[in-house]
């Protein structure tokens, strides 16, 4: 979106005419609606806004769910957002911890200010593109003088500088990809806008919460703060660093996974140490990868009574008949042939038509393997590929 475009949405004319539109999901809904509104007259600008964000209110229905209905967004700042449901969470902890003014340091399009807000904390929204900082405003408005914007840049409005508003503490999240409303590439960690030096600076001195990506280089987490790995419907979708009284005592690893509405957090002082290799058992477990990232495998193998099923594989195997939350448990059937034509032979005779692929470990493509392997039958199973050693394993298995 470009200035042009918001003037024309910013609108009461452009309000109306978006709230109007019907739900554009397909490439064929964006090009009707378009010829319908050329037709009715409406400039290509207007056309263009209302158009593009229609199709971006229905793509954030999974993240913001009702609220994506009345939301403006950019691509990049839509892709970029935290989910409504992780905001919240976020915002909670600012909360317990006694806050009651955030900082929120590169707002984006202002999803976990509206975390914020809507717990009843006081939130500043800073953004550095005069565009997203409008469209933050927008979103915010409904919260009222609880929740105030500024376009600028976060070191100009943290606590200390001269624009700075006081609060209790902060929550940053520093650019991870290159500036822009539709294409962007990602940076690397020492490209971060604003700097991590000063980003974890800041944190030594006010309570933060600093959000960066899960695949985040461990060996430069700063001493003193709790590293906690978030995933959301399977996907790991965020590392976040809390410091002073966000952090909490004794911890120093944390894996929150998020279900639907269900949330399960495993919390340690610090990396777990992995069970020892054991042979196959009835089952194998696949611990979530917000569990993986925070290196607390072992913990979650000692409360299954699993062992690790190879070296450097994140794979557990037990006989117990036990699972968990923060693991995809599955019963094993019988170990299979790794050459695909014989492989293909098996399945077949056993029927199994529908087939999920789960791999670590081993270089292949399950799309491309599932097409190999010309699966026919009604029968639904798990097929588990790995290794142990320089030894290929594959496994016919059933979730739990």
């Amino acid at each position: 979106m470009d200035s042009a475009e918001l003037s024309a949405l910013l609108t009461p004319e452009g309000l109306r005419l978006l709230d109007a539109q019907p739900a554009i999901a397909s490439t064929a809904d964006v090009t009707r609606a378009v010829s319908r509104l050329r037709a009715d007259g409406h400039s290509p600008a207007l056309v263009s806004a209302v158009v593009g964000q229609a199709r971006l209110r229905e793509k954030a229905k999974p993240k913001f769910g009702d609220f994506a209905a009345r939301m403006l967004f950019t691509r990049a700042g839509l892709e970029q957002a935290t989910r409504l449901s992780v905001a919240a969470r976020h915002a909670a902890r600012f909360r317990d911890a006694g806050m009651r003014s955030v900082a929120d340091l590169g707002c984006g399009i202002g999803g976990d200010a509206m975390g914020f807000a809507g717990l009843g904390l006081r939130v500043t929204a800073v953004d550095a593109d005069e565009i997203t900082a409008a469209i933050a405003a927008y979103n915010l408005a409904p919260f009222g003088a609880d929740a105030s914007v500024r376009a600028g840049r976060a070191e100009d409005h943290a606590p200390g500088a001269a624009s700075a508003l006081p609060v209790d503490a902060v929550w940053l999240d520093p650019a991870r990809r290159t500036a822009g409303h539709s294409e962007t590439t990602r940076l690397r960690a020492e490209d971060h806008t604003p700097p991590l030096d000063w980003a974890f600076a800041l944190a030594a001195r006010v309570p933060t919460g600093i959000k960066l990506g899960p695949g985040f280089d461990r060996d430069t987490i700063p001493d003193g703060v709790e590293a906690q790995w978030v995933s959301a419907d399977g996907s790991t979708i965020e590392l976040v660093l809390w410091s002073g009284a966000l952090a909490r005592p004794g911890v120093r690893r944390a894996a929150l996974m998020m279900r639907g509405d269900a949330a399960h957090e495993l919390t340690a002082a610090a990396d777990a140490e992995d069970e020892p290799v054991r042979p196959l058992g009835a089952f194998v477990h696949e611990p979530d990868g917000a569990v993986i990232r925070a290196r607390l495998i072992g913990d979650v193998a000692r409360a299954l009574d699993a062992g690790m099923l190879a070296d450097g594989i994140a794979y557990l195997t037990s006989d117990a008949p036990l699972t968990s939350p923060f693991v995809s448990t599955f019963r094993v059937r019988e170990e299979l042939p790794s050459d695909v034509k014989a492989l293909s032979r098996a399945l077949r005779e056993r029927g199994v038509g529908v087939l999920e692929i789960k791999k670590r470990g081993v270089d292949i493509d399950p799309a491309r393997l599932r097409t190999s392997l010309k699966l026919r039958g009604d029968a639904s199973a798990t097929l588990i590929v790995t290794r142990i050693g320089s030894k290929r394993l594959t496994l016919l298995a059933d979730r739990v």
